[in-house]
């Protein structure tokens, strides 16, 4: 199975939690129709993308990084991969990379998705990331390590984001809350491929 058809069929099977977010699903579903290269940042303008929310075993922390040209503070995420073989995987894989933090669980089960403008992303304009979103959970007390990716990386009470964030990053911690409440277990690194 490929990249792209993990996508496809991941949010085949995604149960959207509201009628916004069915919206994009079947926009994403769309896209992955009609673009052989949907998962690369070469289909332009717009593209998929994954990301992962880190967040504490308790749901207390989560962890941000101040995004370099963005300027504001966001959940580990970017560009997928020749080499990812899932969505999930591309999510564990930039959460690994952003944060430093091994042993990182992913939640195969996408969250949210998020569509946004990004204006530093290629040559035709206007663009747009169509990011699936993901949870991972860290080890208790697992340390950061910041990367090249990020003009800062921390760990910040889930119940108060620094700012600047925005909402997506907001609406996205409280899924991964609510989700962590209500799940007997996630696959560990290297379960999703």
């Amino acid at each position: 199975m490929t990249l792209h058809d993990d996508a496809t069929a991941t949010l085949q099977r995604w149960d959207a939690p509201d009628a916004a977010q069915e919206d994009l699903r079947l926009l994403y579903l769309r896209h992955l129709a009609a673009e052989p290269d949907a998962m690369m940042r070469s289909c332009r303008p717009d593209h998929l993308t994954s990301s992962a929310l880190v967040i504490s075993p308790d749901g207390e922390q989560v962890v941000l990084t101040k995004h370099p040209k963005a300027g504001l503070w966001l959940q580990t995420g970017g560009h997928c991969e020749p080499t990812d073989t899932t969505l999930a995987a591309a999510a564990l894989r930039e959460a690994l990379e952003e944060s430093g933090i091994a042993d990182l669980r992913i939640d195969p089960v996408p969250l949210l998705l998020s569509r946004h403008e990004v204006p530093f992303c290629g040559p035709v304009q206007p663009a747009h990331h169509l990011d699936v979103q993901f949870m991972a959970t860290a080890p208790a007390h697992a340390e950061l390590v910041i990367s090249v990716e990020s003009d800062a990386l921390r760990w910040c009470p889930s119940d108060r984001p620094p700012d600047p964030t925005d909402q997506d990053v907001r609406d996205l911690i409280a899924a991964a809350r609510t989700r962590l409440r209500g799940i007997p277990g996630i696959a560990p690194r290297g379960e999703t491929d």
